[in-house]
């Protein structure tokens, strides 16, 4: 691979716009500039400069983000900010993505990729990939709506019904509620279904991968896939 090819990979322009960078003396091999687009290098070699951030080559990017209220999980927000606004611009210009959403009401774990499959595997209805939610209720809890959430709950223009495959509460007001599906508002719906409603919610967890107590709400962290712990291929 070429340092020019090894740039282009990382979707940052057309191929003119990558020769321009290279000539302005912002690639990098081993730490130190080079100007020859043609160098032969092993990936891994090589580092960039775009936007005045220092990018190191990455074949694809996994992120793990504690999403803070108040950002929308789209490209093209509505109302309110985008967690892509939480990135540098290099990750915004590569296509990263988030995996499923979440509300602007809902804080907690947000996996973002750039990998087309990973955010299939990760997102197709027969995958069924648990997610742990931490809800905290308007009311507290009682025996007859914990255990209405254990059965198969009717929502509105749902095709079929939905359930918990784990309900564990942990205070009067406070449950852990384990999904493996991702309905439209679905936590927020079952809880209204079953007499209650949410106060706050946080997704905690998404596969095997919890969120990490030293991640605070807007920061994020590069992982690699084997780290969601759960079976994708």
């Amino acid at each position: 691979m070429t340092l020019l090819q090894a740039i282009q990979s990382q979707g940052v322009g057309s191929r003119k716009q990558c020769l321009a960078l290279i000539e302005r003396g912002h690639a990098l091999i081993d730490g130190e500039v080079c100007l020859k687009p043609k160098q032969v290098v092993l990936p891994e070699q090589v580092s960039f400069y775009y936007d005045d951030e220092l990018c190191v080559w990455q074949d694809r990017i996994v992120i793990m983000m504690h999403k803070p209220l108040g950002y929308e999980c789209s490209a093209k927000p509505q109302h309110h900010p985008s967690v892509l606004d939480l990135l540098p611009s290099i990750y915004r210009a590569r296509g990263v993505q988030p995996v499923g959403r979440l509300d602007v009401d809902t804080s907690g774990l947000l996996l973002l990729t750039d990998d087309g499959q990973l955010i299939h595997r990760l997102t197709h209805p027969k995958r069924h990939v648990p997610k742990t939610y931490q809800v905290t209720t308007c009311e507290p809890l009682n025996e007859t709506q914990i255990n209405a959430l254990w059965q198969e709950i009717e929502l509105n223009d749902e095709p079929r019904p939905v359930k918990a495959i784990s309900v564990q509460q942990t205070a009067s007001n406070e449950l852990l509620l384990v999904i493996d599906e991702g309905r439209y508002h679905q936590v927020r719906r079952m809880l209204a279904a079953v007499g209650n409603s949410v106060d706050k919610l946080s997704r905690i967890q998404m596969g095997a991968l919890p969120l990490p107590d030293d991640l605070p709400p807007g920061a994020w962290r590069s992982i690699e896939e084997a780290d969601i712990g759960i079976e994708l291929r």
